[in-house]
């Protein structure tokens, strides 16, 4: 049996989906017991198609030790952030220079201004991996992150045309964002937990209370200009993946804690372009074709409903079909003349 794969999340998976969550806890992916019921009810029905509208699903990740039988990583796909029951909202981060002939002085300053779409993109997000699996040499950080663009792929007519990145900026240690103590806890008086909890059910406390137009950061204290735009030490590898692929930073963070934002037109994402549907010509010995390395992954009509292995694939003189290694084959149950979809990492 190979030792990991990536499958669909169903609601059997609360107890091992709660542990993960508390080595992050993000609003995404709360160390929350209920939350994390609901967001699993929400993905099964995801997958399933019981939610009609595709703007409306979430699809969540889990990464499996098979040997352990373990959740040990997830991540998501929100089909769409902003509808117009829950805009997307953010802040877009403008440079504005400001010159004194009288005085010969001349300023630059960083100004915030609040925005809202109510046909947002689709954005990727609650990626976690339990520590003691990120120095494995699968690279199992990366292949967690990669299975969400290949299923993008897979049913691209369910996506949006532009695909969000939204990363963690500099935090303190006990969650502590100084942007948002600046800025929206003035207008709020909420802490920065609460505030971003209430936010993924309800945004509209956002709207009626946050000021609208100009706000110059320079007013705000050191501590809070510092963080916006910036990324946290935990997500810079996050960050070079996604410039990698072809993600550029927005000019846009978050209004909660000045995260940025990356964004890349779908079909340009080089994930995305890599992946391919593909007939399975021929199995062989796992070591034969040992260095081309790709996530191959298969639809199932019942739980999990999406199953991919790191596999060793072989393309085709055509590229619509290819060998397969035989442990992937016979994990992901496929045969020579069976379909499957392919991403190469390497």
């Amino acid at each position: 049996m190979l030792p990991y794969e990536i499958r669909g999340a169903t609601p059997y998976d609360e107890e091992q989906l709660h542990a993960v969550a508390h080595h992050l806890n993000t609003v995404n992916l709360p160390d929350d017991r209920e939350e994390i019921r609901a967001i699993l009810d929400h993905a099964h029905k995801s997958f399933t198609g019981h939610i009609k509208d595709p703007k409306r699903r979430d699809y969540v990740f889990v990464l499996v030790d098979t040997a352990r039988d373990k959740i040990i990583g997830t991540s998501m796909i929100i089909a769409q952030l902003g509808r117009r029951d829950a805009p997307y909202i953010y802040l877009d981060v403008i440079d504005e220079e400001r010159y004194s002939a009288t005085l010969d002085r001349h300023f630059k300053h960083t100004t915030l201004s609040i925005g809202y779409s109510y046909n947002g993109p689709t954005e990727i997000g609650g990626l976690i991996l339990l520590p003691e699996y990120r120095k494995v040499p699968e690279r199992l950080g990366l292949i967690i992150s990669y299975v969400r663009f290949l299923y993008i792929k897979m049913h691209r007519e369910m996506f949006r045309d532009e695909v969000l990145a939204e990363l963690l900026p500099p935090l303190e240690s006990d969650g502590t964002s100084h942007l948002w103590d600046a800025l929206g806890r003035q207008f709020t008086d909420m802490t920065y937990a609460e505030a971003d909890r209430l936010s993924k059910k309800n945004k509209e406390f956002i709207r009626a209370l946050f000021p609208e137009g100009t706000i110059y950061a320079s007013l705000l204290t050191r501590q809070a200009q510092d963080v916006i735009g910036k990324v946290g030490a935990q997500t810079k590898g996050v960050e070079r993946m996604l410039r990698r692929i072809g993600f550029r930073y927005a000019e846009r963070v978050d209004p909660f804690d000045g995260g940025p934002h990356f964004t890349a037109p779908t079909d340009e994402v080089a994930l995305v372009q890599r992946t391919h549907r593909a007939t399975v010509a021929e199995v062989v010995a796992s070591h034969k074709h040992a260095r081309s390395r790709s996530l191959v992954a298969v639809h199932l009509s019942e739980p999990p409903y999406f199953r991919c292995v790191l596999a060793h694939w072989f393309d085709g003189a055509d590229g619509s079909s290819g060998a397969l290694g035989e442990e992937a084959a016979r994990h992901l149950d496929v045969k020579v003349g069976d379909e499957v979809w392919v991403l190469g990492i390497d």
